[in-house]
């Protein structure tokens, strides 16, 4: 197994990965599965993004489109219309980096022009415009394993070897990045929990996460509030926030080193006490 760089580089700084960092959800759609709606205005964003970076996040990662399974796809103009002023009132007034869950190369352009440090693509490397703009930006990138469009993709959440099959995938999205010229310091991959996964197929990967390890980048992990923790848990908002904090930690013991989340404070105590029994670093 290769040793995993113990560094993510953003745009314009170096995040060191010894311990496992929180990447708190901002979102700004209205048809999100936990949050839509809340945070459409300017100051309720920056209100929200301020209490993020309060609870401890190391990194506040924004989505102006939904791409739960079912959801409809949102034209770019539509997004960018979404996410231009919050990012204007983030600029220059959040300490902490930003990070732009896209899948459109026109959006990533103009967000990297705002500041943003990172970019979240759920696309699996499929949008060659976006690879252009992460790698002329030398910017951080997420590159996420999915399959299809967020609206149909839960009809190929079938697999002969499931985690032989997200290798092989996400070793082609990396294959493309490489090809585009980012950077390999610049990449951390995230196998998409819940993208084109059953709840019992994500169980199987949280299960066997570790071998994913072998590729030598970061694992970035987002498991907050998913249908496998309401159909465990139930969708009492109490229960899911500890679910998803637990489920955080034992990602962080399986090697995820980027833990995307909704629960920042909550899941910033799962980590503490993980850390004072060395169960991680």
């Amino acid at each position: 197994m290769k040793p995993v760089t113990p560094v993510w580089r953003l745009r314009s700084l170096n995040l060191k990965l010894e311990s496992p960092l929180l990447m708190g959800i901002l979102n700004l759609t209205p048809d999100s599965f936990s949050d839509g709606g809340r945070h459409f205005h300017p100051e309720d964003a920056l209100k929200r993004a301020e209490q993020i970076a309060a609870e401890g996040a190391d990194l506040l990662d924004i989505g102006a489109e939904s791409t739960r399974p079912g959801a409809d796809p949102v034209d770019p103009a539509e997004e960018w219309r979404r996410l231009a002023p919050v990012l204007r009132a983030l600029k220059n007034k959040i300490s902490i980096p930003i990070s732009l869950d896209t899948r459109h190369g026109s959006v990533a352009r103009q967000a990297l022009e705002l500041g943003v440090e990172a970019i979240n693509d759920v696309s699996l490397a499929a949008d060659s415009g976006l690879l252009a703009a992460v790698s002329e930006a030398g910017c951080g990138y997420v590159l996420m394993h999915s399959r299809g469009e967020p609206g149909t993709m839960m009809e190929s959440a079938v697999y002969g070897d499931l985690l032989g099959e997200i290798h092989q995938e996400l070793a082609a999205g990396l294959q493309r990045a490489r090809a585009a010229k980012i950077a390999e310091e610049n990449i951390v991959l995230d196998p998409g929990f819940g993208f084109a996964k059953t709840p019992a197929q994500n169980w199987e990967l949280l299960s066997r996460l570790e071998e994913l390890g072998d590729f030598g980048r970061p694992l970035l992990v987002g498991l907050s509030r998913k249908r496998m923790l309401r159909e465990c848990v139930g969708e009492k908002e109490s229960a899911l926030i500890a679910a998803s904090a637990v489920a955080a930690g034992l990602a962080a013991q399986r090697g995820a080193r980027i833990l995307r989340v909704h629960d920042v404070a909550a899941t910033r105590a799962v980590l503490q006490v993980l850390q004072k029994t060395g169960l991680i670093p």
